[in-house]
């Protein structure tokens, strides 16, 4: 193929930037979209809307969790629902990280909670010993 034949293969029309269109020409002598210059704003509004982040307003928004039993229950419904299709699995995979941090905040407040007890108790004098517990000071 000579020069001259690839040049009257490509489209004939100019882009915004006022250079020669690369594409390759159609029977009438343009590209695709400068033939049909509506196509090209239509296939990107396809585009976007395919591209979109669907919003989750018909799931039922999460409970409070206040005990290890509520995150028990929720994950399971969580699971149910992506299985159902009715939770994207992307928004799943958002919120397990949420959950177990919330979840080990949680369990670690307990955690000092008991231990305020426990400590009140051997202070007060109200709770076992040491000596009781058969541990060695």
């Amino acid at each position: 193929m000579s020069g001259k034949q690839q040049i009257s293969q490509r489209c004939k029309a100019t882009t915004k930037q006022g250079e020669p269109c690369r594409a390759a020409a159609t029977a009438g002598g343009l590209c695709f979209f400068h033939a049909n210059p509506n196509k090209a704003s239509e296939l990107g509004r396809k585009g976007g809307m395919s591209n979109r982040h669907v919003s989750n307003l018909a799931v039922d928004p999460l409970p409070a969790m206040a005990t290890i039993a509520d995150y028990k229950e929720v994950i399971a419904r969580l699971i149910a629902d992506v299985h159902a299709g009715k939770v994207d699995p992307k928004v799943a995979s958002a919120l397990a990280p949420l959950l177990n941090l919330q979840l080990r905040a949680i369990s670690d407040s307990d955690l000092a909670q008991r231990c305020e007890r426990l400590e009140k108790l051997l202070t007060d004098g109200k709770g076992p010993t040491a000596m009781n517990l058969g541990i060695s000071t």
